[in-house]
């Protein structure tokens, strides 16, 4: 009988005033509301009954706290390649105004000026999955959205611009593993939010 193959589980933080009113929320570090802090507890009372082999997550406080009143504060290593896409000239602006500036935009296609390319957000997202491969068992990752949602894209081999296909709504979670082996991964489940209290 074959060892049970690793999964990668994706935790996207709690609602912020930013995620709530659709402002680019990258390196700015704001707090979760009420509401994030309530749900990423939900998420936590999930993810108990799980073994991870490694937890990390973002340095910048929306996905920490939600890593630390999901219960995992205490051993989790902070990744700085976990950190939300450096928006550069669009961080706290909307979508309707980025397109007033730049008709046509699309974050992962175009990137942001003064900020990181698709490129290079997919290279951090790699180096992650890489050790994330390496870490010897299932593995849980606090993030953002638009960084979460390049991962999924980059475990099944997408391009960059691809991870807009996924969606993602906050304290979400996805699970990355594998078909058969391996060298079959597989999203095996995608913003799920059946933890929400109805």
């Amino acid at each position: 009988m074959s060892a049970k193959l690793p999964i990668i589980y994706l935790a996207r933080h709690g609602q912020t005033a930013w995620s709530k009113s659709g402002q680019h929320t990258g390196l700015t570090d704001i707090p979760l509301l009420p509401e994030g802090e309530y749900d990423a507890e939900r998420l936590g009372a999930r993810l108990q009954k799980l073994e991870f082999a490694a937890v990390w997550t973002s340095p910048l406080a929306r996905a920490s706290r939600t890593c630390e009143l999901a219960g995992f504060g205490g051993v989790a290593t902070v990744d700085r390649d976990l950190v939300e896409w450096d928006y550069g000239e669009y961080e706290g602006l909307k979508n309707a105004e980025i397109v007033a500036r730049q008709p046509g935009w699309r974050i992962y296609r175009d990137g942001c000026p003064g900020g990181e390319s698709p490129e290079q957000v997919a290279a951090r997202a790699d180096r992650v999955l890489e050790r994330a491969r390496a870490a010897g068992g299932n593995v849980l990752l606090f993030s953002s959205g638009h960084f979460t949602r390049m991962l999924g894209a980059r475990w099944i081999g997408l391009p960059p611009q691809n991870a807009e296909l996924f969606t993602l709504a906050t304290a979400s979670l996805s699970a990355l593993g594998y078909e058969h082996n391996v060298s079959e991964p597989v999203i095996q489940l995608w913003n799920d939010v059946s933890h929400y209290e109805e």
